[in-house]
C-alpha cells in the first residue's frame, strides 16, 4: 500500500474511533423540581438519586423552598419564564432520556412546563404530584391542581401519587387495596400511561403500591414489609427520579418500578439509625452507588 493511501487509511480509522467514542452517552434524567435547602427532598435528592444508580443528572427549579426536617417555612415559585428557559436549554442540549417533574405550585409553571413537553416530546416523563410535604405542609395551590390534571397528565408516561394525593384527585375515599385498584383506574382517565398509586399510609404492617397501565386489564401489586423509621422525608422524590432513571436506563415499566422501589426500600433501612435535624431525616441515597453507564 502507498505511503499516502496508508495515511488516508489511519485518518479515516481515527474518524472511525473518534465517531464510536462520541455516540456513547451517559442516560441522562431531567428533574423539573422544587429545590429543598435541607437536602432530603426535591431536587437534591433527585440529584442523589440519579447519581447513586448511574444516571446523569440535569434539573429545572421551579420553586425555592425554605424547609428543614421539621417542616415547610416558605415557598418562592421561580417566574414560569426561568423554569422555561432552563428546561429548553437542556432540552435542545443534552436531550434527556426521561423527565421527572415533581412539586410545582404555580398555575403558569404547569403550563410552561407542559408546552415544553408538547414541543421537546421526551421519550418517558414521570410526574409526581406533589401536594403536602412529608411534615404536612400543603405544597400546591388549588387551582394548580385542575392545571395538572389537564395540561400534565395527559403527557405523563407514569404518575405517581400517595393515597391523600389520590383522594383529592379522584374525590374518593381509599382506605384498602381493592379502592386503590379503582383509583389507579379511575386516574388512568386523565390521560397518562400508567399509574403507580402507593399505599404506605394504608393500616398494617404491610405496604402495597399498585401500577395499573392503560390496556391493561389487571394492575401489577408490589407488596412489602413496612419499615419503621421517622428518616422519610423525600422518598417520594426518591421513588420517582429512581423509576425515570431506571426508565432511561432501558427497563420496561413494571421492571423500573420493582427496581426503584427495592432502591427505596434498601435507602430507608441504611438510613433508619442515623439522626439528621430534629424532625424526618432522609433515606440513604448511597447505600450502594454504581457507576456512571454508558449507553449507545
Amino acid at each position: 500500500m502507498c505511503k499516502h493511501l496508508k495515511q488516508d487509511y489511519s485518518l479515516s480509522l481515527q474518524i472511525l474511533c473518534q465517531n464510536e467514542i462520541y455516540m456513547k452517552k451517559y442516560p441522562c434524567v431531567l428533574s423539573i423540581a422544587g429545590s429543598d435547602c435541607s437536602g432530603g427532598a426535591g431536587i437534591q435528592a433527585d440529584l442523589k438519586t440519579i447519581s447513586a444508580l448511574g444516571g446523569y443528572a440535569a434539573t429545572a427549579i421551579t420553586a425555592i423552598t425554605v424547609q428543614n426536617t421539621l417542616g415547610v417555612r416558605a415557598i418562592h415559585p421561580v417566574p414560569p419564564v426561568y423554569v422555561r428557559g432552563q428546561i429548553e436549554a437542556v432540552m435542545e442540549d443534552i436531550r434527556p432520556d426521561a423527565v421527572k417533574i415533581g412539586m410545582i405550585n404555580d398555575v403558569e409553571i404547569v403550563e410552561a412546563i407542559a408546552s415544553c413537553l408538547r414541543t421537546y416530546r421526551p421519550r418517558f416523563v414521570v410526574f409526581d404530584p406533589v401536594m403536602v410535604s412529608t411534615s404536612g405542609h400543603r405544597l400546591i395551590e388549588e387551582d394548580a391542581i385542575s392545571a395538572l390534571t389537564r395540561e400534565l397528565m395527559p403527557l405523563a408516561s407514569l404518575i405517581t401519587p400517595n393515597l391523600s394525593e389520590a383522594e383529592v384527585l379522584t374525590e374518593h375515599c381509599i382506605s384498602n387495596v381493592d379502592t386503590m385498584k379503582a383509583a389507579a383506574s379511575e386516574l388512568l382517565k386523565f390521560g397518562c400511561g400508567s399509574v403507580l398509586l402507593k399505599g404506605g399510609h394504608l393500616e398494617g404492617d404491610k405496604m402495597c403500591d399498585v401500577l395499573q397501565t392503560a390496556g391493561e386489564d389487571k394492575p401489577h401489586l408490589f407488596i412489602s414489609d413496612k419499615i419503621e423509621s421517622k428518616n422519610t422525608h423525600g422518598t417520594g422524590c426518591t421513588l420517582s427520579s429512581a423509576i425515570a432513571t431506571f426508565l432511561a436506563l432501558g427497563y420496561d415499566m413494571p421492571q423500573a418500578v420493582e427496581h426503584a422501589k427495592a432502591y427505596v426500600t434498601k435507602g430507608i433501612h441504611a438510613g433508619k439509625d442515623v439522626h439528621i435535624g430534629e424532625g424526618h431525616g432522609p433515606l440513604n441515597h448511597f447505600y450502594a452507588p454504581v457507576p456512571m453507564k454508558t449507553m449507545k
